[in-house]
């Protein structure tokens, strides 16, 4: 898509592999679309195309309200990419503008406030704040949409400073009151599942049971059974389970977050939409954007198949396997700290043992899921009888070096520093830091330690690796043949 022409062909033919790597605006009508719109086709002439939802917003269009541009699948581009704005983006789609403001962001990405923003908007055309901004509104309108809470309580959930800016953005991007738009809400069990019932504090809310019900949304094919079976084959008991049989999963972990704790909770069966139903308990409902792009993270939601497969399926050794698999993920993680502590500890049932000694018991457990996993400073100083004496020195080394913040793996991280750092720890070999990089950074072109060289697989290197590595029997995908478990255990 690197032409305006090329663009409008793909929202001609409702192309839905660009929801999310471009918007289209529409100057007669005010709106802006995803490309794969269903609305009629509008005239040349009338169109302009952004690279963003915020940047589209920022010149004053609406969004609209039948192909909901705002909950299209993240460009896969932000995951590729290891410069600033790349960084940048990574660490707004968790919430640190919310939390820190934009100062906070520039901290973390060792740059100026100005250049920053100067960045962003060269190449995104709208800054920290417009597209934090954009995001809250999009938190918003699932909150009104998907829970009974009051507005003014969803106000503070989204992340906004107050009621009025909660009302006049929500005018802005929906050309709708709070009230009008939740009366326009899907029927129930359509679009977003039940209503929730949701009862809230003054500057948060707290869930009950039922939780808020979303649909995470991905382009192209989908292998939730692989997905499912990576994560079921690693799963760490207390922190996280898998139930019922194949075909018809749950996936169920704790997340903890920044304004407290939450569980997730992932069906493996696809919407026939290109989405997958997901529901999120939290203590704090000002955490739900946090946690929605953690779980993004982990099931691999962002990827873009088309280009990975176009890549990949060039190359005579993955042509078949690209062919036979074409919903293939890379699963990530929802908590990169605590993977990086896995992966030195290298087995699920010592994970779960150092779980069960040191991790944070959840308020009110349920099912098989009891507690937190231990945050880094928690190990230290522990006493970790629980592994092999060889391993306990290395995973207090990571615990310390996390803690102490010389390394860093938050979605603003640098990946070669972060590799460089876990090289520098007596103990972490180079798998390890690779599937630590692949996995806990997000990295989509790792090529794990003894692999035959391939730079014409650049930037799906990671992908890669899970072809090489998947199990020989096809499996079928959503919506076409996919492959089975992906790895080893000790990734």
């Amino acid at each position: 898509m690197t032409t305006e022409d090329s663009r409008y062909e793909a929202v001609r033919s409702r192309d839905a592999r660009f929801d999310g790597v471009f918007f289209f605006a529409v100057s007669s009508t005010g709106i802006y679309c995803r490309p794969s719109c269903p609305a009629i086709t509008p005239k040349r002439a009338n169109v302009s195309f952004f690279p963003t939802a915020a940047a589209a917003q920022g010149a004053g269009f609406r969004a609209c309200r039948r192909c909901r541009p705002d909950a299209v699948p993240g460009s896969a581009d932000w995951n590729a990419r290891a410069d600033v704005v790349g960084r940048a983006i990574r660490l707004i789609g968790d919430g640190i503008v919310d939390r820190e403001g934009v100062a906070g962001l520039a901290t973390r990405l060792g740059y100026s406030a100005r250049q920053v923003q100067r960045q962003l908007n060269a190449e995104l055309g709208a800054g920290p704040i417009a597209l934090a901004r954009a995001q809250r509104g999009h938190t918003a309108r699932v909150l009104l949409q998907t829970t009974t809470m009051q507005a003014a309580e969803i106000a503070f959930a989204a992340g906004f400073a107050s009621v009025r800016q909660f009302n006049e953005t929500i005018r802005e991007i929906y050309a709708a009151t709070p009230t009008e738009l939740r009366a326009a809400r899907p029927a129930r069990g359509t679009r977003f599942g039940p209503v929730a019932d949701v009862t809230a504090g003054a500057r948060g809310g707290h869930a009950t049971a039922t939780g808020v019900p979303l649909r995470l949304a991905y382009r192209g094919a989908y292998d939730s059974a692989q997905v499912f079976d990576h994560l079921a084959a690693r799963a760490v008991a207390g922190v996280e389970e898998t139930v019922g049989e194949p075909g018809a999963r749950t996936y169920r972990r704790t997340l903890r977050l920044p304004h407290g704790s939450g569980v997730a909770e992932v069906a493996e069966r696809p919407g026939r939409g290109g989405w997958l139903e997901c529901r999120l308990h939290l203590v704090d409902l000002r955490d739900l954007t946090t946690a929605t792009q953690r779980v993004r993270r982990l099931f691999d939601l962002d990827a873009d198949p088309y280009a990975v497969a176009e890549r990949l399926g060039a190359d005579p050794a993955l042509a078949a396997s690209v062919a036979l698999r074409p919903g293939l993920r890379a699963p990530g993680t929802a908590d990169p700290e605590e993977f990086a502590v896995r992966a030195v500890i290298g087995d699920a049932e010592r994970s779960a043992a150092v779980a069960a000694a040191y991790g944070e018991p959840l308020a009110a457990a349920g099912g098989g899921l009891t507690r937190l996993f231990p945050r880094p400073a928690d190990l230290v100083d522990a006493g970790l009888t629980e592994l092999d004496p060889g391993v306990r020195p290395v995973v207090r080394a990571v615990a310390e070096a996390l803690t102490a913040g010389s390394l860093r793996l938050d979605p603003g991280a640098d990946r070669d520093e972060a590799e460089r750092a876990l090289l520098g720890i007596a103990g972490v070999g180079a798998r390890t830091a690779a599937v630590i990089r692949m996995r806990a950074l997000g990295d989509p072109d790792v090529l794990l330690p003894g692999s035959t060289p391939a730079p014409h697989w650049r930037p799906w290197r990671t992908y890669a690796t899970h072809h090489l590595l998947v199990a020989p029997a096809p499996r079928p995908a959503e919506p076409g043949p996919a492959p089975a478990t992906v790895l080893a255990r000790s990734s």
